[in-house]
């Protein structure tokens, strides 16, 4: 459950980097709905910041398996 939910959370923060970058919503994009998003410049930058936090969470999905081989 943890690891899908991180998924989750990765997924989102993509979207908010496509938002804070190009102002697109992928997931308004591919659901319906107005995929354009108009933003102030301070919040696309946080959007931004989000996205790449979400990046920098993909390694996490793969730490609990180099930790598992490190306890053997």
């Amino acid at each position: 459950m943890s690891r899908l939910a991180l998924i989750l959370v990765i997924i989102g923060a993509i979207n908010w980097l496509l938002v804070g970058i190009f102002q697109w919503d992928l997931v308004a994009a591919l659901f319906g709905g107005d995929a354009i998003r108009n933003s102030s410049g301070l919040s696309r930058i946080i959007y931004a910041i989000v996205g790449i936090a979400g990046i920098y969470a993909i390694s996490f999905l793969f730490n609990d398996r180099v930790q598992a081989r490190n306890a053997k």
